[in-house]
């Protein structure tokens, strides 16, 4: 029996869960496969420290969810309408054989590209969730539906691959090998080709990346050495680096303009205030009083200063001779004797 679905974080749920008498129904981590209408399916890149590697990021919106096992009262399936679905990211991871063929389609040149008859159908991914089912009651309980709630863990994030999900992304691809920027063809490493599970080896060697070794067909006659592949595999991981900067970007800006995460309380609150305070700022002057005692400090400085400077020229006066000295003597008691004689001659 097929019914239609509410999410967990509905009301109704907390309202059912909380109530008393009624007959519910609660199964965790319940093996399901969910089906997704995919919106968009997007090719990104891992960071430096995994060299890069390439992996698909696609986003789309809860259709259906199917159980392995058949819930309580026959339920098989659990359908949403269009639009009341939620929304759900996946990741899909290729393994190292799948790399070697989007290599060999040209994966290395600048028209590469995801192809579109993937995108606007519905997949059928592997998941596992927490329901809610509600039954029926009251006299007509034998013709009513059941009500079920999901919860599909890492709905955000579902990690996908050619092993869990049963899809070769790899074989959609189209095959532009000789389209946009030339390119060497690359001997595949046996290695490569073995490393399909567990384990997620580099798609390339160290002797491979180094490009010391010379290029080579596979399969024929020795042919001329090919050219170097440095500089365009250099400038590939040039443009594989901008890409991701701005995509980091794009979810700074996002994260940003989201109500309630951080960069959001931040921008808002913080950052405005900030440039408000910048804006009503005024150049500082000191109050009257300081500039009056300023100029006082410098009046002083300089009085200081040519007081120095006088006491300096006194200092380097020459002292004066011995006959000089006796001059000034002489003068000196001459001096007092007609201050004596002037003195007798008033009193006369």
């Amino acid at each position: 029996m097929r019914t239609a679905g509410l999410t967990m974080n509905d009301v109704w749920a907390h309202r059912v869960l909380r109530e008393r008498g009624v007959e519910t129904y609660r199964l965790e981590g319940v093996t399901a496969e969910l089906g997704v209408m995919v919106e968009s399916l997007d090719l990104k890149h891992r960071g430096k420290e995994e060299n890069y590697r390439p992996y698909l990021h696609m986003t789309g919106e809860l259709r259906s969810v199917t159980p392995a096992k058949a819930l309580p009262f026959g339920i098989s399936q659990v359908t949403y309408s269009p639009g009341q679905g939620e929304k759900v990211d996946a990741f899909y991871e290729f393994d190292d054989q799948q790399l070697v063929v989007l290599a060999s389609k040209g994966y290395f040149t600048s028209g590469f590209a995801v192809p579109e008859q993937v995108t606007g159908i519905e997949w059928e991914l592997p998941a596992t969730a927490d329901m809610l089912v509600l039954a029926a009651s009251g006299a007509q309980a034998e013709d009513d539906t059941p009500v079920v709630f999901t919860q599909i863990h890492d709905i955000g994030g579902l990690e996908i691959d050619l092993e869990s999900s049963g899809y070769d992304l790899a074989g959609y691809f189209v095959d532009h090998s000789t389209d946009g920027v030339p390119r060497a063809e690359a001997v595949v490493d046996a290695r490569g080709l073995k490393a399909r599970s567990d384990a997620i080896n580099s798609l390339f060697t160290e002797d491979e990346l180094g490009l010391d070794t010379e290029v080579k067909q596979v399969v024929g006659a020795p042919v001329p050495e090919a050219a170097p592949v440095a500089d365009g595999m250099s400038a590939h991981l040039q443009q594989i680096e901008a890409e991701i900067a701005a995509e980091r970007e794009q979810y700074q800006t996002e994260r940003a303009s989201t109500e309630g995460t951080t960069e959001n309380l931040y921008r808002e609150r913080v950052a405005a205030a900030l440039r408000t305070a910048e804006e009503q700022e005024e150049p500082f002057a000191p109050p009257v009083p300081a500039r009056e005692a300023q100029h006082d400090l410098n009046l002083d400085l300089l009085e200081l200063e040519e007081q120095e400077q006088e006491s300096r020229r006194r200092e380097v006066k020459p002292a004066p001779s011995l006959d000089e000295r006796k001059r000034q003597v002489a003068q000196r008691a001459a001096d007092l004797d007609f201050g004596e004689d002037g003195e007798q001659s008033l009193g006369s």
